[in-house]
């Protein structure tokens, strides 16, 4: 009699390599899969003008000099602004629109830290990794664009030959939400491309394992995990795969193992692929 060897954990590296350069940038990404991450996680949002963007928040005051949502700028406005001197300043990055890296530091900024990175441009670099790659990518809810993020996430998705499932091996991608609207709007254009029902909280009529119908994968956030290690286990009972967000600390990194979930999104994958002995 055999035995199946059991696929180590997925490691996959949220907002790129984000501990160490800025969240969602192409240095972000280009670190993560250098470092041997799994797969890679990004947040998309739509522009004003319909390019989908990397950007957590729904406004850029976070993370870039600018301000302003997302959902109201266009492309043009957002490649001006700098995305990632707040972090080399390591100051509050809620700062001036008038300060730029140039100026700070007397030299010119590397746009591969600080330009707004495109999914398109993800994309790209993923078909050029040499290895495989898979995505993880979530879709922001609410947004005064609805399912025009969705219908646009598909037809970049198709351009580049990731909505449907290879002859052999996972699939490319999956897309991830908190909303289960946006989930079932992909699900109904792309049924083989899975979907991740994410979870900050375990809501009452979810607590017996169930997910949104149609999505086989849980997505709670570690906070989930520590306190509700029970939880999990009955998303596993329930036949679901489960993808926990975000897990950093070596002592969460053990709890993932020890409850055998399949992926762990992290700020710091090559320490966990580290720790997990890859």
């Amino acid at each position: 009699m055999t035995h199946a060897t059991p696929r180590p954990i997925q490691v996959v590296a949220h907002r790129g390599a984000s501990e160490d350069a800025p969240e969602h940038t192409l240095a972000a990404y280009r670190k993560a899969v250098e470092d041997g991450a799994d797969a890679l996680e990004c947040d998309v949002r739509l522009t004003a003008d319909g390019h989908l963007v990397l950007v957590h928040d729904r406004r850029v005051n976070r993370t870039s000099n600018g301000r302003g949502a997302v959902s109201a700028l266009e492309l043009a406005h957002l490649t001006a602004l700098d995305f990632g001197s707040w972090k080399d300043r390591d100051e509050s990055p809620d700062w001036d629109a008038g300060a730029g890296a140039a100026g700070e530091y007397g030299k010119e900024p590397d746009p591969e830290r600080t330009s707004v990175l495109t999914l398109e441009r993800l994309l790209e670099l993923v078909a050029d990794a040499g290895r495989p790659v898979q995505l993880a990518i979530e879709t922001k809810h609410p947004t005064r664009w609805a399912g025009q993020v969705e219908e646009r996430l598909l037809f970049l998705l198709k351009r580049f030959g990731l909505d449907s499932p290879p002859a052999e091996g996972p699939h490319p991608v999956r897309i991830m939400s908190f909303s289960a609207r946006s989930l079932h709007r992909v699900r109904a254009a792309a049924p083989t491309i899975p979907t991740v029902y994410l979870m900050q909280f375990v809501s009452p009529r979810m607590r017996d394992g169930r997910l949104p119908a149609g999505v086989r994968i849980a997505g709670p956030g570690m906070r989930i995990v520590r306190n509700h290690p029970g939880f999990i286990r009955k998303l596993q009972a329930a036949g679901h795969s489960v993808h926990v967000w975000t897990v950093n600390e070596p002592e969460d990194v053990q709890l993932c193992a020890d409850l055998g979930v399949e992926a762990i999104i992290t700020n710091r994958p090559r320490q966990v692929l580290s720790q997990l002995g890859r």
